[in-house]
């Protein structure tokens, strides 16, 4: 039997919690935005989406609510997520002159069956004729280029901006996986705590990520990076330039970059043993934003003993994951979720 065949119209989509994009066949990816959505609060209406949207976040008048939809990788505000995904494949759609899309989406590989159902739901009502889910680990393996469909054992950590997903990975299944509410957001969040605590300084979320992204590591530095930063002073309230070093950034990332090697060391120790050695020969694969952090992938192979790589284009390794299932669908059906089928 012929599971479908697809033609032109189809949409791959990574619905992260940081930023979604989308993948259409033959053209490859065609929109990278972030996961914020900007609502009017008194006629309901969207303002804006993405970047536009993400640079309202904090600064925004009474009237207009900036959100972040996606809560830990999956719906937090299911309305704000319907608008958001309705107006990202509206855009699609236009551009593209595509009509009813089939999609498929990645979420997190701990989700609920409810949180399932809303994922589906959101994107039916954005237009879509069908929907199917297929896991994010799952997705970002195949994104990365390993053979999921071999029965030799791949392990993937896809470290995104809600959850970390750990998974040990073949003959198209997953064999064992973990699901970690602490990713790049959380760091983000130790960040805004330290330099609260440490130093007396109030500063945002979208501070926090550039101070990760520019000065982030995992081990302590052999050179000190530093950069300088803005925020309000907790004893007085006014704005104040402060310093900030790599190592006190560490620091402030250290207990929850401990939490998502632990959840490594923890995959690797259910995994069975023949396909424990597939991997110790074959290594980690890191994916995801968090892949990105400096020095991570020493620490993990400290930690594991095994050789770690990253990914190629480490963020997009989700949403090219989707686009290759829509691809080769007749191989690959057995890696996707046991979604409804809708007309």
């Amino acid at each position: 039997m012929k599971f479908f065949t697809f033609g032109s119209k189809d949409i791959g989509i990574d619905l992260g919690t940081a930023n979604i994009l989308v993948t259409l066949k033959g053209k490859g990816i065609v929109l990278k935005e972030p996961s914020v959505v900007a609502i009017d609060r008194k006629t309901g209406n969207i303002m804006a989406t993405g970047k536009d949207a993400k640079d309202m976040l904090g600064r925004t008048p009474e009237q207009i609510n900036a959100i972040r939809p996606l809560k830990d990788g999956v719906i937090a505000d299911f309305t704000a997520t319907q608008l958001m995904l309705r107006n990202i494949i509206e855009k699609v759609e236009k551009k593209y002159n595509v009509g009813r899309p089939r999609v498929v989406v990645g979420v997190p590989s701990g989700i609920t069956e409810v949180e399932e159902r809303a994922v589906e739901e959101s994107v039916m009502q954005a237009g879509a004729k069908e929907v199917y889910l297929i896991e994010e680990p799952m997705a970002a393996a195949i994104g990365a280029s390993l053979d999921v469909a071999e029965p030799s054992g791949n392990i993937i950590v896809d470290i995104g901006g809600g959850t970390t997903e750990v998974a040990v990975i073949s003959l198209g299944g997953i064999v064992t996986s973990y699901s970690l509410r602490v990713a790049g957001d959380q760091l983000d969040k130790d960040i805004v705590n330290y330099v609260k605590k440490e130093m007396n300084l109030a500063i945002g979320e979208t501070t926090a990520e550039q101070i990760k992204m520019q000065i982030g590591c995992a081990m302590s530095p052999m050179t000190e990076m530093s950069m300088d930063i803005r925020g309000r002073d907790l004893v007085d309230g006014l704005p104040r330039n402060e310093e900030i070093t790599s190592l006190q950034v560490e620091q402030a990332m250290k207990e929850s970059i401990g939490k998502i090697v632990d959840v490594v060391k923890s995959t690797l120790e259910k995994t069975p043993p023949e396909l424990a050695s597939d991997i110790m020969e074959k290594g980690i694969v890191l994916a995801g934003g968090g892949a990105l952090i400096k020095d991570l992938d020493k620490l993990l192979s400290v930690e594991t003993g095994m050789p770690v790589y990253i990914a190629e284009e480490p963020l997009d390794s989700v949403v090219r994951g989707a686009g290759k299932t829509l691809e080769d669908l007749e191989r690959l059906k057995t890696v996707l979720m046991n979604s409804r089928k809708r007309r």
